[in-house]
């Protein structure tokens, strides 16, 4: 039948928990999760589809239906995320697919033009998204902002012990202190997602519950400051994720690992930002393989200026900014402080432009590299002195995301 036939007789509208079998049904066919990834994470086919019902619920889902079947279809997952210390809306993109037989009808970019009018319309100025593609995503605004690196360290490289003057005590993943030191954790680490109960639910979706041991510091006022994820299994101690709020609680979780030394031959591990491990230790000569991991974008390029945490600067300056997808951000945003440093963005050409594209212009703001790299490459096209402006008024760390959605 023709294609444009078939695109005639489709629907556009909400997905919601009357559809749960069939948005199961689609995602497991996109992404290819078989029986067998089921088990191995513990779960029957049963249990994922309840376990789904959860988001459904709590997302906002559309999808294109050809008479009462789904076949195209993307979740907007409300979630919270630390900028620079200033905590945004978030809207996570996850859920999406189409059935091959519905592909390239153009459903998924007008899926994702829905979606970012959704998104702007509740205030989430931010999205963030996991790329099956990432030449797809960068097509529709997205850009990379995080990366994740695993490591492996061999038992003869582990750090020496440490003298610290708190100590380390093994928990259940779901103590009360876990969340309490991700939450400080979250609250002061740039990129990083505030998790709700549903969240943490997501975060060990995929992980098998015998493999679950939470390891946490505790400073010499009984206070956790440290927090590890790890199992150990056929001589190799893995862990999911370390954070720490200060470098006595990392020397204290490391202490621990080290007493390891007698049970396993080597640490395979994961970083979730760009901060090689391997400087940390005496014996730097390490594997470590970094790779990409989540994408955003900015989804109303006004309003999220108007929050972004800027250090104030007595010089004005405007983006120039182009998005393929969303209409509204392609304009001209003025930015400028009165006298109390307070930030005010206009659609006027104050100051010097600086042109760029949605795409970099997230990536900018999320300090996943510096104007300075940015310009180098071509990808930001300004003078010198408004150049060295950004670096001075955009905060330095790059962003941290250990999630997955």
């Amino acid at each position: 039948m023709d294609e444009n036939k078939i695109r005639s007789r489709l629907e556009l509208r909400p997905v919601t928990i009357e559809h749960l079998d069939q948005f199961n049904e689609l995602l497991r066919y996109v992404f290819q999760v078989t029986n067998q990834d089921l088990r191995k994470s513990g779960y029957n086919a049963d249990e994922l589809i309840r376990s789904k019902s959860p988001i459904l619920r709590e997302s906002e889902v559309i999808g294109w239906f050809d008479g009462d079947k789904l076949v195209s279809q993307l979740s907007i997952y409300p979630r919270q995320v630390n900028i620079h210390g200033k905590i945004f809306e978030m809207a996570g993109l996850t859920g999406v697919g189409t059935y091959p037989e519905y592909s390239n009808m153009g459903l998924m970019n007008d899926l994702i033009k829905t979606g970012l009018l959704k998104m702007r319309e509740s205030g989430q100025h931010i999205s963030y998204l996991y790329p099956y593609s990432i030449p797809y995503y960068r097509k529709k605004g997205w850009e990379i902002i995080s990366e994740h690196i695993t490591f492996k360290i061999k038992d003869t490289q582990l750090p020496k012990h440490v003298d610290v003057s708190g100590f380390v005590e093994r928990l259940p993943v779901n103590d009360p202190d876990v969340y309490l030191i991700y939450d400080k954790f979250s609250r002061n680490t740039h990129g990083a997602m505030i998790r709700s109960p549903l969240a943490w639910e997501e975060y060990w979706r995929w992980e098998n519950e015998d493999e679950r041991t939470a390891a946490i510091f505790y400073n010499s006022s009984n206070e956790p400051t440290g927090l590890l994820f790890y199992w150990v299994a056929d001589d190799i101690f893995n862990i999911k994720e370390i954070i720490y709020l200060n470098q006595e609680a990392r020397h204290g979780l490391w202490n621990f690992i080290s007493a390891h030394f007698s049970m396993v031959n080597c640490i395979v591990g994961n970083v979730y930002k760009n901060d090689p491990i391997a400087f940390l230790l005496e014996d730097s000569r390490i594997q470590e393989k970094i790779e990409p991991y989540f994408m955003a974008r900015i989804v109303d390029v006004q309003k999220f200026l108007e929050e972004y945490p800027f250090d104030p600067s007595s010089h004005s300056f405007h983006f120039i900014v182009s998005d393929p997808i969303a209409e509204w951000n392609n304009n001209t945003f003025g930015i400028e402080w009165d006298s109390n440093g307070r930030i005010h963005v206009s659609n006027n050409p104050v100051g010097k432009p600086v042109k760029t594209d949605i795409r970099t212009l997230t990536a900018l703001l999320m300090s996943y590299r510096s104007p300075f790299y940015f310009f180098k490459i071509e990808r930001l096209e300004t003078d010198p002195e408004t150049l060295r402006l950004l670096d001075h008024i955009i905060p330095d760390p790059q962003p941290y995301f250990s999630d997955y959605f």
